[in-house]
């Protein structure tokens, strides 16, 4: 197939939804789909190897930038770029943003539409609608079953397969087979040995940082390792834990997908603390219908995780991958991580359940899954 996709993602960042998207392209690269990617802003000025480092892709793929104007919120970017690429003649747009998903539905033009939020504001709706009730609405892509759900009944639309298929972020799993343990993960990346429990992630709100800091102070002799998080909020923690006398957490800050296996691999426990409200890059509360790729990622590390018990993580983690906590608990979360030091099978077991698990949620076999059906329809 020739997929034309849009995102309004900034390529280059460091934000999870910019990782996403390089990630779904890569996937249908590897699948053998002719593809060009189109987003905002300038073209950066970066060869492709620093891409690779800091995307973990591995093969170029064709990006157009085109200028946007914030004044006119994205509008102004849709528009050309479902005109570029309509001249560009794909067989199917597979589009993130709803005003690329109207505007391509309107025209005819077969469209796939990833839906990881609420249509938001007054136009958000109006745009949904639009993309349903247009000619080209080929698939819809809600991220979880909750946003599924959530969308059915706001819109009283039946939104079942084949015309919708939930798609849950995932995990590029070559990047994580065959690694070391634990101790032999601490030597390749020099980090301290002793038992290590660790984060990986941005430092927003609702993240739980403030309880990661808390496990720390309560467990001076257990590692705590922090990947991620842009430079400012790395120095306000880094000042936070200096204030507090707590030396056993270091902070790695951004680390580039391509090396994060390896520091994943360097904890003997994953933590996934997130708060009942979520915030993102973008803003506003994800919570209800979140889906972190860094519990995939956890889950193909094949190491133990300790995770909020939010109900949307219950559509992927469950008793025997993972332990569910409640979240804010400092205590219960206490018990847990000390419970996991002293029995290390359990910690295997739990690890090796984890790595069985992911294997359902590779980034190339969810891009099968979500073209299974459009690709007979452009054959024909």
């Amino acid at each position: 197939m020739r997929i034309a996709l849009i995102s309004a993602s900034r390529v280059p960042s460091r934000t999870a939804n910019s990782i996403e998207v390089m990630k779904v392209c890569q996937a249908f690269v590897d699948l053998g789909h002719e593809i060009h990617l189109w987003l905002p802003g300038p073209e950066p000025k970066m060869v492709w190897a620093d891409l690779k480092e800091l995307y973990g892709i591995r093969e170029p793929f064709p990006i157009s930038w085109l200028t946007s104007f914030e004044v006119f919120r994205r509008y102004d970017f849709s528009l050309r770029a479902v005109l570029k690429a309509r001249a560009w003649d794909p067989s199917l747009f597979y589009v993130w943003p709803l005003q690329a998903a109207a505007i391509a539905s309107s025209l005819g033009l077969p469209t796939a539409l990833e839906v990881h939020d609420r249509p938001q504001g007054r136009l958000g709706p109006i745009l949904f609608r639009r993309f349903l009730e247009g000619r080209g609405a080929a698939r819809v892509l809600p991220i979880t079953e909750a946003m599924r759900e959530w969308l059915s009944d706001a819109y009283q639309v039946d939104l079942e397969p084949p015309f919708a298929l939930v798609a849950p972020m995932g995990v590029d799993l070559a990047q994580y087979h065959n690694l070391p343990d634990p101790e032999k993960s601490r030597d390749k990346l020099d980090l301290t040995q002793g038992f290590t429990a660790g984060y990986a992630g941005h430092l927003y709100a609702g993240r739980g940082i403030d309880l990661l800091m808390d496990l720390a102070w309560r467990n001076p002799d257990v590692h705590f390792l922090w990947a991620g998080g842009e430079p400012e909020a790395v120095e306000f923690w880094r000042s936070r834990l200096q204030k507090a006398g707590l030396q056993n957490v270091q902070l790695l800050g951004f680390v580039p997908n391509e090396r994060l296996p390896l520091v994943q691999a360097a904890c003997d426990v994953l933590l996934m603390p997130y708060e009942p409200k979520i915030s993102v890059s973008s803003g506003g509360d994800t919570a209800q219908f979140a889906s972190p790729m860094k519990q995939f990622e956890y889950l193909a590390s094949g190491r133990a995780i300790l995770a909020s018990d939010l109900p949307v993580f219950r559509e992927v983690l469950n008793e025997e991958n993972a332990v569910l906590l409640p979240p804010n608990d400092v205590a219960a979360w206490d018990q847990a991580l000390n419970q996991l030091m002293a029995e290390g099978s359990r910690r295997n077991t739990l690890g090796e359940r984890a790595g069985k698990d992911a294997a359902q949620y590779d980034w190339r076999d969810r891009a099968i899954r979500l073209l299974d059906g459009l690709e007979k329809s452009d054959a024909a």
